[in-house]
């Protein structure tokens, strides 16, 4: 095998392992509050840990945990279109296929939310 077909190869290996995730992505959150006038007037009072999720095609994967949060999702006229409960040691998520299009994703901790967006 010449050195220059070996690059070739080499090259053509490399890029097809490249592209099995080229649809994954790490979903970006921000924080919001559901109801932040009731009880503690919104005030945290220990540190908030954002979740870390990654999704690929329909499947989320959890690198913190969400024990006993609430997912939703919500589509762009603010309906919730698909809401599951995230069990205890859960580190992914299949969401149903039927699903398509851009939506907000929402992990709900009791008043706190973290909210991003995600295309299906």
């Amino acid at each position: 095998m010449t050195k220059k077909s070996f690059i070739v190869t080499l090259l053509t290996v490399m890029l097809s392992f490249n592209c099995m995730d080229c649809h994954a992505y790490t979903v970006e959150f921000g924080i919001g509050y559901d109801d932040p006038k009731e009880g503690n007037d919104g005030q945290q009072k220990s540190p908030i840990l954002v979740p870390e999720v990654d999704i690929n095609g329909y499947t989320l994967t959890f690198y913190t945990p969400c024990d006993g949060s609430v997912l939703r999702l919500v589509d762009e006229n603010d309906v919730v279109v698909y809401s599951t409960v995230i069990l205890t040691g859960t580190t992914s998520l299949v969401l149903p296929s039927y699903l398509s299009g851009e939506y907000e994703i929402q992990i709900v901790q009791g008043n706190i939310y973290f909210y991003g967006y995600i295309d299906l």
